[in-house]
């Protein structure tokens, strides 16, 4: 079983993206966030034919909105993390019915916090918090879960390009690695680092000053497993191919296989 994320950064922009990747790339189950619409603008029927028969969508005008599209059923959708009041739409939770039994999935579009200091930021602070307090509750009755997204955060020097030049600035400071660190506390690994990665692995890279062609990027988007799947992660990788394509999002998709 495959299960990718991706920040396309506005799903009707990108639309086409999403329906040739995934017809080259058919993965089971498709997490998005930054859809930039309501759910009534969600392209259900284009989604559907492409084989994603199940999709639970959280939408939002212009900003945020998450989705899992799924070829396997799925169920029991919770919106935004529960006790953390949030009007953005951030996180949406689902339960697959796999296989091998359910896999309790968390897509989540991190806040990105603009700057130390700043209001933005201590609001992605309390929203990390929240989100750990939510995980270990989700844990604890899910003990197979996976966490995907837009973390926002680069949690180690090696998933920066220039990790002296940015240090303690936004994806880089200290107080957001520890938050980052604290889900690993949780019981939860990152599946990309189970595997050996070829040097200046990165998942997003600016659209300004050729940040692609320099490779000037940051890996920000992550796959994190509860112990109990850790065993069964066979691969994750990171798909660099939609980021060469024409007006394409700043993400590329990373996918975990199980």
């Amino acid at each position: 079983m495959k299960i990718t994320t991706w920040n396309v950064n506005s799903l009707a922009a990108r639309l086409q993206h999403v329906l040739d990747w995934t017809a080259a790339n058919p993965v089971d189950v498709l997490c998005l966030q930054e859809l930039k619409l309501t759910d009534d603008k969600f392209p259900l029927d284009e989604l559907r034919a492409a084989g994603y028969e199940h999709c639970a969508v959280f939408g939002q005008k212009t900003y945020n909105g998450v989705a899992v599209m799924s070829r396997v059923p799925v169920r029991d959708a919770v919106k935004n993390i529960v006790g953390f009041e949030d009007d953005s739409s951030r996180v949406l939770a689902v339960t697959l019915d796999t296989p091998q039994g359910e896999l309790r999935l968390v897509n989540g579009y991190f806040v990105n916090g603009q700057a130390p200091g700043s209001e933005k930021f201590a609001y992605k602070m309390a929203w990390l918090g929240g989100l750990n307090a939510y995980l270990r509750a989700e844990m604890a009755r899910h003990p197979r879960l996976m966490l995907v997204g837009d973390f926002n955060i680069a949690p180690e020097d090696r998933d920066s390009f220039d990790p002296v030049g940015l240090k303690e600035t936004i994806h880089h400071t200290s107080e957001e690695r520890e938050h980052f660190r604290q889900l690993l506390a949780l019981g939860l690994v990152d599946s990309f680092r189970l595997f050996e990665q070829p040097e200046k692995s990165y998942s997003w890279w600016d659209y300004r000053m050729l940040g692609y062609q320099k490779n000037r990027g940051l890996r920000i988007d992550h796959i994190l497993v509860s112990e109990p799947l850790k065993p069964a992660v066979k691969a994750c990788a990171i798909d660099r191919v939609p980021r060469k394509w024409p007006k394409p999002s700043d993400h590329a998709p990373v996918t975990v296989e199980i």
